[in-house]
C-alpha cells in the first residue's frame, strides 16, 4: 500500500501476523489463571470461608499494600464502590463540583453522583489520553475563586472540591504537573487508577499521590477477582476508616450488631480475595507479556500508513492494559470501517467510550472546551490485549 490510501485489509494482516492463529476468535482483553488459583478457591470452597471473612482478604490487601506502595489497600466489591467511598472521606459533598475527564468509563462519573455532586468535564491531552493539567489551570484561573481555604465555581456558585483523573488504558496522566493545580486552587485529588495496575509514574506506582485512588480487578483487567476493586491511600486514618464504613460500619463484637454510622455493604468476599491472591503473584510476568505484546503492535504497525500504536508518555512506565491503534487525523473516517472489518474477521476491537457529556443524564453539567477529547473519540481504536497472546 502507499502513504496516501488507507488499507484496511492491511491493518488486518497485521494483527493476524501478530495474534495466535488458529483462535475462531480473538477477545479484547480475557482473564489468564495459571496459577494458583484453583487451589486458593478450593480451599475456601473446603472451609466454608467464601464469604466476607477470611484469610484471603487480609492476605490481598496486605499484597497490594505491598506491591503498589500504598500504607493501605481495602479491598471492596467493585471499583466503582471504591470511587464511591474514596470521594465520600475526601470530603465531597452534595452539590460540590468534581473535576473529571470528559473521556473516561462512566463508573467514574457514577461514582460522583452517588454523594450527590456535580460532574464538571474536563479536556485531555493526547500524549496522555488523560487529563490535561496545564488546560486545567489556564481554566480555572477564568472560572474559579478561592474563598478561604475553598475553591468555588463563578458561573454556579458551587464549591469545587476535587479533581478525579483517570490513568486510561493503564497509561498515567502527569501527576506532578496536577499536584501543581490541586494546590494552587486547594483541590483534592482522587486517583482513578482502576485500569493502571503494573503501571508506574517517575518509578512510583500510580495510587500513591491522590488522597485516596482506586483500583478495579473486573473480569477484564490486568489481574481480576472475578469482580471487585480496593482503596489505597498513605493516610493510617483514612484507611482504617475506609475499611469500617466499606463493612457496614460494625464495631467490633464476638456477637452484637452495633453499627456506630451509616455503613456501606462493600464488603469483598474470601473467595474473590483468595483468586486475586493468586492472581497477583503472577502479576510481574503479566506484565512483561503485555509490555512485549505492546512492543510487537508498535513496530508491526510502523509500516501501516495512515495509524499507529500509542505510545507510553516518556515520565511513564505503562502496563498497556488496553493496546490503542489511533487514526492519524485525516484517517478518522475509517475507524468504523477498521472496527467492523477486524470484528468480522474475529478479532474483538472496540472503540472508545462516547463521551460523558454527550450521555444523556449528564448533558446539561458544567464543562470546559473538550476538543481533545472530541477529537480522541473519532479517532481511539482498542485491540485485543490479553495476558496469553
Amino acid at each position: 500500500m502507499t502513504k496516501n490510501n488507507f488499507d484496511t485489509s492491511a491493518i488486518i494482516d497485521v494483527l493476524k501476523k501478530c495474534l495466535p492463529a488458529g483462535k475462531a476468535s480473538i477477545g479484547l482483553h480475557e482473564p489468564c489463571f495459571a496459577g494458583n488459583e484453583w487451589k486458593y478457591v478450593k480451599e475456601c470452597l473446603d472451609t466454608g470461608w467464601v464469604s466476607s471473612v477470611g484469610k484471603y482478604v487480609d492476605q490481598f490487601e496486605e499484597k497490594l499494600a505491598e506491591y503498589t506502595g500504598a500504607k493501605r489497600a481495602i479491598a471492596v466489591v467493585n471499583g466503582t464502590a471504591a470511587l464511591h467511598i474514596s470521594l465520600m472521606l475526601t470530603g465531597v459533598e452534595a452539590d460540590d463540583e468534581v473535576l473529571v475527564p470528559d473521556l473516561t468509563f462512566i463508573a467514574t462519573v457514577n461514582a460522583i453522583t452517588y454523594c450527590g455532586a456535580i460532574p464538571h468535564f474536563v479536556d485531555v491531552e493526547e500524549r496522555t489520553m488523560g487529563l490535561d493539567p496545564n488546560k486545567l489551570a489556564d481554566y480555572l484561573l477564568e472560572i474559579a475563586e478561592l474563598r478561604g481555604t475553598d475553591c468555588f465555581n463563578r458561573h454556579t456558585g458551587r464549591r469545587i472540591k476535587a479533581v478525579l483523573p483517570m490513568h486510561t488504558f493503564g497509561h498515567p496522566v502527569d501527576l506532578d504537573a496536577l499536584i501543581e493545580v490541586c494546590q494552587k486552587f486547594h483541590l483534592e485529588l482522587i486517583e482513578d487508577a482502576a485500569e493502571s495496575l503494573g503501571s508506574s509514574y517517575k518509578g512510583r506506582h500510580t495510587g500513591n499521590w491522590g488522597k485516596l485512588s482506586t483500583l478495579s480487578f473486573n473480569g477484564n483487567k490486568t489481574i481480576t477477582t472475578g469482580g471487585g476493586g480496593a482503596i489505597l491511600t498513605n493516610d493510617e486514618e483514612l484507611g482504617k476508616m475506609a475499611k469500617y464504613i466499606t463493612t457496614t460500619a460494625k464495631v467490633p463484637h464476638k456477637w452484637n450488631f452495633y453499627h456506630s454510622q451509616i455503613g456501606y455493604n462493600y464488603r469483598l468476599p474470601n473467595i474473590n480475595a483468595a483468586l486475586g491472591c493468586a492472581q497477583l503473584e503472577q502479576l510481574p510476568d503479566f506484565l512483561i507479556r503485555k509490555r512485549a505484546l505492546a512492543k510487537k503492535y508498535i513496530d508491526a504497525f510502523s509500516s501501516v500508513a495512515g495509524i499507529r500504536v500509542f505510545e507510553e508518555p516518556a515520565f511513564a512506565q505503562s502496563n498497556y492494559w488496553l493496546n490503542v491503534l489511533m487514526l492519524e487525523d485525516n484517517c478518522r473516517k475509517y475507524r468504523d470501517d477498521v472496527l467492523a472489518a477486524t470484528n468480522n474477521n474475529g478479532i474483538m476491537t472496540r472503540p472508545v467510550w462516547i463521551l460523558m457529556h454527550k450521555l444523556p443524564m449528564f448533558s446539561n453539567c458544567p464543562k470546559m472546551d473538550v476538543h481533545v477529547a472530541e477529537d480522541l473519540e473519532a479517532r481511539i481504536i482498542n485491540i485485543p490485549s490479553s495476558v496469553f497472546l
